[in-house]
């Protein structure tokens, strides 16, 4: 199964690559299949490249129900 998640730009490099933050982790990827992208937009991220751009609101949500999903998965019985 493949997984793709928001992500905020947080810093654009040199070569078409960005540092992007997921709940306070950061990661380098590359954003060459993104135009006019800035600090603060939020991308969608699959296996280090940025595949698009994202609503803010949206990208905030998506996050939310990924953390719940999250803890509701450390409550289950093994």
């Amino acid at each position: 199964m493949c997984l793709a998640i928001p992500a905020e730009v947080t810093r654009l490099l040199p070569d078409a690559m960005a540092v992007v933050t997921i709940d306070g982790v950061s990661k380098e990827i590359s954003v060459a299949l993104i135009e006019d992208l800035a600090v603060g937009d939020y991308v969608i991220i699959h296996v280090g490249y940025a595949l698009t751009k994202i609503d803010p609101e949206e990208a905030r949500r998506t996050l939310e129900l990924l953390r719940e999903l999250s803890v509701e998965g450390q409550g289950a019985a093994p």
